[in-house]
């Protein structure tokens, strides 16, 4: 039985959103080491601050300073600490609610282990030492000696010079994907530069790349058939957007990424275009792969030269 074969892979992009009013002056008011909530129209405080009350939905904006040392209300340990995570070191994620506040924020506590954690602890904000207008400008909360304090909110006006605008949050998921068997003897035959699917008992149609089931009968694949490597461009996109550096994606636009049916196979494939100005690839060109040296699957796919298919041959492949 072939190995199933295992790869780490990791999806990300940027999400960048505009700031309204209320966290604009909340994230410029972490960097200036002020941390500010929004009075709700039931008279709580609420910390991180809301655009809108959370029991009546009413847009609320009158913004109040609050302290920055408060009470944990509840806490989880963490002693495997991810990328990304406030700390490199185990620590306690807790619910914090600061002096002033009637809600809890939710950071980390720098704490040498579980048992120094407790619900009613007193904590107090450790200020990163480089401050952007970011919720990280927290870098975490410590516990603190201090008694408890009875700081009462006090009316801000949010004003602060070179108000932060805008937030961009990096959003990334890191996974390990199993394609199984199927597919895994796919990727196989790709590094010996071949290309394999399986054909459905029921339909007869061959399925690239395999999934081990045929989709329209739901029946077990287990019939290999070797396909292409030629085929025809079924349709396409042209690609204006630069993808951000990676090993395979440092790629000049614009470029053109299509469904390629091969031939032999009952369903088209995606890959890209090269070797052809992108405004000159079509619907139904004739092409076939290349391969970069030492590559495990095609780099591109290039014109073969052949005339274009009749469009009656990859219709119902589109």
């Amino acid at each position: 039985m072939p190995e199933v074969l295992t790869a780490p892979l990791v999806v990300e992009f940027p999400f960048t959103r505009s700031l309204g009013p209320v966290l604009s002056a909340f994230l410029t008011g972490l960097r200036e080491r002020t941390v500010l909530g929004v009075r709700a129209g039931d008279g709580r405080v609420v910390v991180p601050p809301t655009e809108y009350d959370p029991v009546t939905a009413e847009e609320i904006r009158e913004l109040v300073e609050v302290g920055s040392s408060g009470t944990v209300t509840t806490w989880a340990w963490n002693p495997s600490p991810r990328r990304g995570q406030p700390l490199a070191t185990p620590f306690a994620w807790v619910l914090v609610r600061l002096d002033g506040a009637d809600t809890a924020l939710l950071h980390a506590l720098d704490a040498p282990g579980p048992d120094a954690v407790r619900t009613g602890m007193r904590v107090r904000v450790r200020w990163a030492a480089e401050r952007t207008g970011a919720i990280t400008d927290i870098a975490c909360f410590e516990p603190d000696d201090g008694p408890a304090g009875d700081r009462r909110p006090a009316v801000h006006d949010g004003e602060f010079a070179d108000p932060v605008t805008t937030l961009t949050a990096p959003a990334r998921l890191d996974y390990t994907y199993a394609p199984g068997r199927a597919q895994s003897r796919y990727l196989q035959a790709l590094a010996g530069h071949r290309t394999v699917g399986e054909r459905c008992p029921s339909c007869h149609k061959v399925y690239v790349p395999p999934r081990g089931a045929c989709p329209t009968c739901g029946v077990a694949t287990g019939t290999q058939v070797e396909v292409g490597p030629r085929g025809t461009v079924t349709t396409f996109c042209i690609v204006n957007i630069k993808a951000r550096h990676t090993a395979n994606l440092d790629i000049d636009v614009p470029y053109v990424y299509a469904h390629i049916a091969l031939d032999g196979a009952d369903l088209a494939l995606h890959a890209r275009i090269g070797g052809i100005p992108y405004d000159q690839v079509r619907m139904g060109l004739r092409v076939e792969p290349v391969w970069s040296e030492g590559g495990r699957f095609p780099d591109h796919y290039r014109p073969t030269g052949e005339p274009d298919a009749d469009y009656d041959s990859y219709k119902e492949l589109i």
